[in-house]
């Protein structure tokens, strides 16, 4: 079966999501959105998709200050963060790097990112770039913190890693990831060799379920239609690119 590397990670992502009520997503977040809208068909328009800069699927009139009231009134299910840097702890890093407060490289900053960690329960972090340089020991700056001291009262919090090799949950009671499973085409060796932080692994780690015929078509039909008014260029260039995978 042949499929492009950001389809298995929509329909990985999905798969997460499926069960759920309300999922929001960020302005710049493809994958993420990509996701959602998979999710929501497989429910049979059952869940809500909040998309932040998609008219269509954001019911918003005043920006974030209305995400940040449903995540506090317990109504967003799952969100996605991303990090410049993101360590073991799953702390993230959207401010920069080398000499806060004057450091060298700055970010787009934090937003909202730390409030809404606290409050909504399933945040999946995602990035690209499964790189040391991104996967830290730690990070530089904690723009939002992926665990609480125990008297912090605390509903939200990260639940899974998704990158571009791999997959990790993460065990809120021991503070540290697990390798949940490896795409096609990467083994555990790989990991731990681009990864920064320590992180548990199964002697046998499983592989990444690679997407069937019915989601693909689902995600080549009416989810990326659904895609091209908000993320045209992405539409284009990946979903309908010319590299394909076969396995």
């Amino acid at each position: 079966m042949t499929f492009r590397p950001d389809e298995l990670l929509i329909a990985a992502v999905a798969s997460m999501l499926d069960g759920l009520q309300h999922v929001a997503v960020g302005a710049s977040s493809p994958v993420p959105a990509g996701a959602a809208l998979l999710a929501r068909e497989r429910s049979g328009g059952a869940m809500r998709v909040s998309i932040l800069g998609r008219q269509r699927d954001n019911p918003f009139t005043d920006g974030g200050r209305e995400l940040f009231d449903c995540a506090a009134q317990g109504r967003i299910d799952a969100f996605f963060l991303g990090g410049a840097q993101i360590d073991g702890c799953a702390n993230i890093n959207l401010v920069g790097v080398e000499g806060y407060p004057k450091s060298r490289v700055r970010f787009p900053g934090s937003f909202g990112s730390s409030y809404l960690y606290l409050l909504i329960p399933r945040v999946i972090l995602f990035t690209r770039t499964h790189t040391r340089r991104v996967l830290v020991p730690r990070v530089e700056f904690v723009s939002a913190a992926g665990t609480s001291p125990p008297n912090v009262y605390r509903t939200g919090g990260p639940y899974a890693l998704v990158t571009e090799r791999c997959i990790f949950h993460f065990d809120r009671a021991r503070s540290r990831f697990v390798l949940r499973s490896v795409h096609p085409g990467h083994d555990v060796e790989e990991i731990r060799a681009h990864t920064g932080f320590e992180f548990d692994a199964p002697e046998e780690a499983e592989t990444t379920d690679i997407p069937d015929r019915a989601t693909l078509a689902l995600i080549r039909g009416p989810i990326r239609e659904e895609m091209r008014d908000v993320y045209p260029k992405y539409v284009a260039e990946v979903l309908e690119g010319a590299f394909a995978r076969a396995d």
